[in-house]
Parts: structure tokens; sequence; C-alpha cells
């Protein structure tokens, strides 16, 4: 948990310390009184909950996840559930309806307001960014290095290094970037 939580906390600090460098303890403490940290660490503390074997140690200690969940959701409008399995690096990096069900996500995940990720997905790949509206629905999975530009809808697989675009989001572009497109000119 501790060792998750202190990426996540790198990582929301990544634009302060572009150079890479690590941020000091201070900074680090810092940057938990932020309001954007707070669902990611109710979200941790609630899933290191579910790994407790000892019986009554772990009812009580799910009573105190789920009443750290619900005042953070009162708070923020950010809902990640406990039984997802997300990687290192997970970064809400704007407030307010947000919505994440029990799926997979890998490391240095982004998300903005408005995202859904559905249960039933599959599967998310390591460094994907969720803009504003985003929503990721039905049997999916998303690759590596992928861009989901601002309200798009996720239907069907999205492969590696893409930015896709649309509703439903059927515009593929390689690397990550969008294409140049040529000019085309009409002979005289």
């Amino acid at each position: 948990m501790f060792k998750n939580l202190n990426q996540d906390i790198i990582q929301s600090l990544h634009d302060s310390h572009p150079d890479g460098t690590e941020p000091s303890l201070g900074q680090k403490l810092k940057a938990l009184l932020r309001l954007s940290l707070l669902p990611v660490v109710t979200y941790r503390f609630g899933h290191w909950t579910l790994g407790v074997k000892i019986p009554v140690v772990r009812q009580l200690l799910r009573i105190a996840a789920k009443v750290l969940q619900r005042w953070s959701e009162l708070l923020t409008s950010v809902h990640i559930e406990d039984r997802a399995e997300i990687g290192p690096g997970l970064v809400v990096h704007t407030l307010f309806g947000i919505n994440i069900g029990a799926t997979t996500i890998g490391s240095n995940c982004t998300v903005q307001m408005g995202v859904l990720i559905a249960a039933g997905s599959r599967g998310i790949g390591n460094d994907v960014y969720f803009g504003a509206g985003a929503k990721v629905i039905g049997d999916t999975r998303i690759g590596n290095n992928v861009v989901i530009v601002a309200n798009s809808l996720v239907l069907t697989d999205v492969s590696d290094n893409t930015t896709i675009l649309g509703v439903p989001a059927r515009i593929k572009l390689p690397g990550g970037r969008p294409k140049k497109f040529r000019r085309i000119t009409t002979a005289p």
C-alpha cells in the first residue's frame, strides 16, 4: 500500500518536478493535503483492507475504510471501487464525477473529471490518459500508451500507442499524437 501510495504522490508532483528529481519529504506531505489525492489515498487504504487476514480486525478496518470512502465521495465526487486493481502512479487530475469500477488498471494512469470506467472492462494498460468526460463501457481492453480524448466513448478494444476520439471512438491515430494530414490539391 505505502509503495504504491508513494508512487501516486510522486506522479501527482510530476508537474512541479519535470526534470525527474525526487521530491522532498516536506513536498510529499504537502501533497497529501491536496484534495485530488484524497480519493487515491482512500482507495489504497480500502484495497489494502481486503488483504487483511485476521477476521475481526479485517471487519473493523473495512468499516473504517467504507466510512472514509463515503466522506471522500461527499467531498470530491470521486468513486474508486475497492476491488479495482490499480498500479502505482494513479493521478486524479481534476475532481468531480469520476467513477472507476472493479477493473484492472496499469501504472501511471491519469483521469480527468467526468470519467467513467465500467467494471465490465477487461483491463487498461500502463501510461493511459483519460480526458474529461471519457467513458469506457463494455467488454473492452485498452493497451499501453493510449490517450483517450475528452468526451470519447470507448466500446471496442484499443491497441497500444494510440490516440482515440469520438462517439463512439473510432478514429485511431498511432504514436499517441495526431497525424499531419496532407493537403489535397486539385489540378487546374
